[in-house]
């Protein structure tokens, strides 16, 4: 016999300004998840219109799906028909900070802050080292966050977890734009 908490999906956003790099990270990194536990988003409060080339190119490396990643505005997720919330977490400093849409669901938010890789100079090998830091700090927050046991976790813990899982290495403060 399955226990129903145990066998519930829970629905996470990603949150950033432009919604082109860290966001679509957090998205395919929580929906790689085992056991389907997680349905995972990403949208941003002024997205950019297309995925950061060396976003994709960190998935494949990493053996995850690149298709079906959009940059999308997080209007999308404040409206009736859009999937009921669970967390919702930002990645960038500019988004923590922006009055966010009301999330139909009450979810838990929690910021991850994490350094904005689109915003690394040098050569394509800084650029591209600096996408793989953004997404190993983003798997690390994301296998603490998965192990949690939500399903029996009082909501005042939990939330206080989610805060802590934000300062987990390669935590910023560093206002950036992604």
């Amino acid at each position: 016999m399955t226990d129903a908490a145990s066998d519930r999906v829970y629905n996470v956003l990603f949150l950033c300004t432009g919604n082109s790099a860290r966001s679509i990270l957090g998205e395919a990194l929580m929906n790689a998840v085992p056991g389907g536990k997680f349905r995972a988003y990403s949208a941003g409060s002024q997205p950019k219109g297309e995925v950061h080339p060396l976003a994709l190119h960190t998935l494949k490396e990493m053996d995850l799906p690149t298709e079906g990643y959009r940059s999308k505005s997080w209007d999308e997720f404040a409206t009736p028909e859009a999937p009921k919330l669970d967390f919702v977490f930002t990645v960038c400093d500019n988004a923590a900070g922006e009055a966010c849409p009301f999330w139909p669901g009450q979810p838990m938010t929690a910021h991850w802050g994490v350094e904005d890789p689109a915003a690394a100079e040098g050569s394509e090998i800084d650029k591209v080292s600096a996408f793989r830091n953004a997404a190993n700090y983003l798997r690390r927050r994301i296998e603490v966050f998965a192990a949690l046991p939500l399903a029996t976790i009082d909501r005042m813990a939990l939330q206080n977890k989610l805060k802590d899982i934000g300062k987990l290495d390669g935590a910023t403060d560093k206002a950036s734009n992604d």
